[in-house]
């Protein structure tokens, strides 16, 4: 699991720094890839590719199999959308860039905010919640989002996408046709096209049906189109965000309301539920450390151990948000978090049946959610 992540396991974060020392010829200043020098780099993001579901299916994708070397791995933490591509684009984990869940309860204004389609100018402006500055806006290269037309205004892209040119592409061949051509165009791209076509199924029906599998097909024939069409002299690099767990409507879990004593909202994922206390019972920092324990103490008993439940003051001496992390993404990390360990989904009793639909879940701590591929092709292909 996470909290036992060897120091030397490469990160998300460390993606495009590398990508960005391989074009400059250098040495990158920490998780050091071993990537050659190259004119530029494409940097493929499948939302929702775990390693494990690619070991898994390997055979319906040839071309990213035959291409992805043994220990090729990479951490991504929180294992959600948001995090993972603010991580990657920014090079800094959650705790830097603020984004530490899908959904997280805002203490100022008293509300649940949600990451990905809950952006307003009244309190969560893009510019102003993410709280890193993008690779793209700190270097001086010809940078490309290559992504649907749909996002290309949305709320998430203005934050953790800005300072690229966006490219609009309707299918996955068509993004890597976009891909390679932007790349023979320019003189030093570095270009991030996405996915999320696997992700969409894998919500849907489950990673492990038909209709994921043939997206994973449909990815790998894009990706070989993508080798075949990019420059000799430009690294391709293939990543996802997190992976997923299969849950049935048998392993919904609701936390029982007598453990939510004092809590004010549930937000996170399912899978890793952020639980708020009411501020105004904890005067003090003494008394909010004293009220997260044993709020902790009381959910565990209540969830029979089935979870791993922890303060967010473990959660971040354990390094899940990354060292030293920002005020307003501590603010942001629930007081008490819930991490489903087992094929399981946490809610509370109050949540509507909409909020229970999706089969394909991710966010927690386990291996099969924090462990992607990192798949090295075009110049960067190792023999």
């Amino acid at each position: 699991m996470l909290l036992n992540r060897s120091a030397d396991r490469p990160l998300l974060a460390d993606v495009l720094p590398n990508c960005v020392a391989a074009m400059r010829g250098n040495v990158p200043e920490s998780g050091d890839f071993g990537l050659p020098a190259v004119r530029g780099c494409i940097v493929v993001m499948v939302d929702g590719l775990g390693a494990h579901l690619l070991r898994t299916r390997a055979g319906h994708a040839r071309t990213l199999s035959r291409a992805w070397q043994s220990g090729d791995e990479l951490v991504s933490f929180p294992s959600t959308t948001v995090a993972g591509i603010t991580s990657l684009t920014t090079g800094t984990l959650a705790g830097a860039h603020g984004l530490v869940s899908y959904s997280v309860w805002d203490r100022d204004f008293e509300c649940i905010r949600n990451q990905i389609s809950g952006w307003d100018a009244s309190g969560m402006h893009p510019a102003t919640w993410q709280l890193a500055p993008t690779v793209f806006e700190r270097e001086s290269i010809d940078s490309a989002v290559v992504s649907v037309a749909a996002y290309r205004e949305s709320g998430l892209t203005n934050a953790s996408l800005r300072g690229a040119e966006y490219v609009c592409g309707e299918s996955m061949l068509e993004r890597s046709r976009l891909a390679a051509q932007y790349a023979r165009e320019h003189d030093r791209p570095l270009v991030y096209c996405y996915h999320a076509e696997l992700d969409q199924a894998g919500h849907q029906y489950g990673w492990a049906s038909s209709a994921w599998t043939a997206r994973l097909e449909e990815l790998d024939a894009a990706i070989a189109e993508l080798v075949a069409r990019a420059p000799a002299d430009i690294g391709i690099l293939v990543v996802a965000d997190h992976g997923m767990i299969d849950t049935l409507a048998t392993t919904q879990v609701d936390i029982p309301d007598e453990a939510l004593t004092g809590i004010v909202s549930v937000a996170g994922e399912p899978r890793l539920r952020h639980l708020y206390l009411d501020d105004a019972l904890t005067p003090d920092d003494e008394a909010a450390v004293n009220a997260r324990i044993a709020a902790a103490d009381r959910i565990r008993a209540a969830l029979d151990g089935r979870a791993l439940v922890v303060t967010r003051d473990d959660a971040i001496a354990w390094g899940w948000y990354g060292a030293d992390p920002h005020w307003a993404a501590v603010e942001r990390i629930g007081d008490v978090l819930v991490a489903a360990t087992a094929d399981e989904a946490y809610y509370t009793a109050d949540m509507p049946e909409s909020m229970r639909q999706m089969v394909g879940q991710h966010g927690s701590v386990t291996e099969a959610e924090i462990t992607v591929p990192c798949i090295r092709l075009g110049a960067f292909a190792t023999e």
